[in-house]
């Protein structure tokens, strides 16, 4: 088994950070130096070096790749696809520490992009964390034809997860042409949404989903830890009246009870977003969600048949298979 490690800087604002942060890793990871004698070359503090390589790694400036046959937890990936029908399955070992599990997976659904998606092809993907970290973790490709689709609306406040931001990262890594869906996540009324999606741009989008290569889809829970309700895409009350609905969580906002039925609730009549029946003509639909909070939402989806790969962490998939 060999480790690869690439490192990538791209010049513009805080290009001596950005120095430093490539001499770093270089002699890290290139050339297997110490931390200490990292920090003594270039009279810096240990404790420096150590927070510089952390956010390199975190960020996918470093992206490490292993090569094998099979990966650290490749029975736990052979269960899961003896269980519950799946096409391939990818399980990262669980992470140390507090570690957000989010950026682990995140990096798996890159690499898993990156070796699927073919020339000229199309990918969708979703909104939050995980997707944005799979963003971070794609082998950069010169433009070959390729094209990025967002499989949402936007948001009218910004956070580090905006959806349109993590579709021009995909775009900018693949080296693709990137469509947008050029509306909220809700329309404010169910006739707005139904004018909004029969309208173009949006029709023309939302009518390459059935096209797609990979749909690179998140799964959002409605757990008390939920990123939803943290990060105010949804109210407190719309929370609770989801639940009280049945609902688990959505995929690519479609809002699913237990048993991956669609929820009755008027949240779901405003959404904007691709069919389930066009989501299920994707060739290849990737789950990547992990996280304990998130079983029933990926069991949910995995009955929904929106899932053809899923990608994990360790500990979700045991509790999967339990």
């Amino acid at each position: 088994m060999s480790v690869v490690r690439s490192i990538d800087i791209e010049s513009g604002d805080g290009q001596l950070d950005a120095a430093l942060t490539a001499r770093i890793c270089w002699h890290y990871f290139k050339e297997g130096q110490t931390q200490d004698v990292i920090a003594q070359r270039l009279k810096i503090t240990r404790k420096r070096v150590n927070r510089i390589l952390g956010e390199a790694r975190e960020s996918g400036l470093v992206q490490i790749t292993i090569a094998g046959i099979t990966g650290p937890c490749f029975k736990l990936e052979a269960r899961l696809l003896a269980k519950f029908g799946l096409r391939n399955a990818v399980v990262v070992p669980a992470p140390i520490g507090d570690t957000d599990v989010r950026n682990l997976i995140g990096a798996a659904a890159g690499h898993y992009v990156s070796e699927n998606l073919p020339a000229a092809g199309m990918l969708g993907i979703t909104w939050g964390g995980t997707i944005n970290a799979a963003a971070q973790n794609l082998r950069r490709r010169a433009g070959d034809g390729s094209r990025v689709v967002l499989l949402c609306g936007g948001l009218a406040e910004s956070t580090a997860i905006n959806p349109y931001d993590n579709a021009a990262m995909m775009a900018r890594a693949l080296g693709a042409r990137c469509y947008y869906v050029t509306a909220p996540m809700f329309a404010p009324t169910e006739d707005l949404r139904d004018a909004l999606v029969s309208s173009e741009p949006i029709l023309s989008v939302l009518a390459m989903v059935a096209g797609l290569d990979i749909a690179l889809l998140s799964a959002v829970d409605l757990s008390e830890q939920s990123k939803a309700l943290e990060y105010g895409v949804i109210s407190l009350a719309t929370w609770q009246s989801l639940r009280d609905a049945g609902a688990v969580g959505d995929i690519c906002g479609h809002y699913l009870d237990l048993d991956g039925q669609p929820v009755v609730h008027p949240l779901t009549k405003r959404v904007i977003h691709p069919t389930i029946s066009s989501l299920r003509q994707v060739r290849e639909r990737v789950l990547a969600a992990g996280g304990l909070q998130k079983i029933p939402i990926i069991r949910a989806a995995i009955r929904a048949r929106l899932a053809d790969v899923l990608i994990t962490d360790e500990q979700t998939a045991i509790a999967l298979l339990e």
